[in-house]
């Protein structure tokens, strides 16, 4: 069985006890850390700060997978490769292997040649410290053959995909395209459901129309065996059920 884990974007402003807690309730070996004002951590975190943060996380046997930043990277303005960096230099502090970012602004030219330009940027820039930069299925890139064509052109083994399961499926691609097309590059995946391409609200991992079964049997034919981190986007829908609900649902999906 794949590791299972989970975002912090499901209990929004979560005290470390609490996260914690979930994540020993319903064996969770890792989780996601949302990288925003009022969470565990932020962008303006400074590494040596996070210390305290990262033995209670080893203490506890739980791994901090992701620090999930909201950073485009073919964004036309601002200086996107040092915000990276910069989250880069938190993950290390945390021991999180990877370090999520997005793609660009809705209606930009070319986002693609912006992407793979700055992505081989930070490949070139990082430090020698094994933190990963993957960009999601998301925004201007929603399938798998828009990650894939960037990532083909970055061309590093530091800079792979983040397959979220939502947004390939409500832009009409096959989960057995995507899982193709990221083959190359999957590193970490995130599972959601919803009711329909059009009505986003998070529904329960199995009860809603993406078929996250069917998903999970693609990643057995590519021979993916990274996380399983469940996203319930709390933070932007409070009126569904809690993380709690959701993760006992996953669970009982996965088993």
């Amino acid at each position: 069985m794949r590791p299972l884990a989970f975002s912090t974007l499901g209990v929004p402003g979560a005290p470390v006890g609490e996260v914690l807690a979930l994540a020993a309730e319903y064996g969770c070996a890792g989780v996601e850390l949302r990288c925003a004002d009022g969470e565990l951590i932020t962008p303006d975190s400074r590494p040596e700060e996070l210390e305290p943060l990262t033995r209670v996380f080893q203490e506890a046997g739980v791994e901090i997978v992701a620090v999930c930043g909201y950073t485009r990277i073919a964004r036309p303005d601002g200086d996107p490769v040092s915000e990276v960096l910069r989250h880069v230099e938190i993950a290390e502090a945390l021991g999180a292997p990877f370090v999520r970012v997005f793609g660009g602004v809705e209606g930009q030219p070319d986002p693609a040649t912006a992407a793979t330009r700055r992505l081989a940027e930070v490949a070139e820039r990082l430090p020698d410290n094994g933190v990963r930069v993957v960009l999601e299925t998301h925004d201007v890139f929603l399938t798998g053959t828009a990650i894939a064509g960037v990532l083909d052109g970055v061309g590093s083994p530091r800079i792979g995909a983040l397959w979220d399961l939502v947004n390939p499926w409500r832009a009409g691609e096959e989960a057995a395209v995507t899982a193709s097309a990221l083959a190359p590059h999957l590193m970490h995946v995130q599972v959601k459901d919803a009711a329909s391409p059009t009505v986003l609200d998070p529904v329960l991992p199995g009860k809603g129309s993406i078929g996250v079964a069917g998903v999970l049997r693609e990643l057995d034919r590519i021979h993916y065996s990274g996380y399983l981190a469940l996203e319930w986007e709390k933070a932007w829908y409070p009126d569904v059920p809690p993380l709690s609900e959701a993760l006992f649902a996953f669970r009982s999906l996965l088993s």
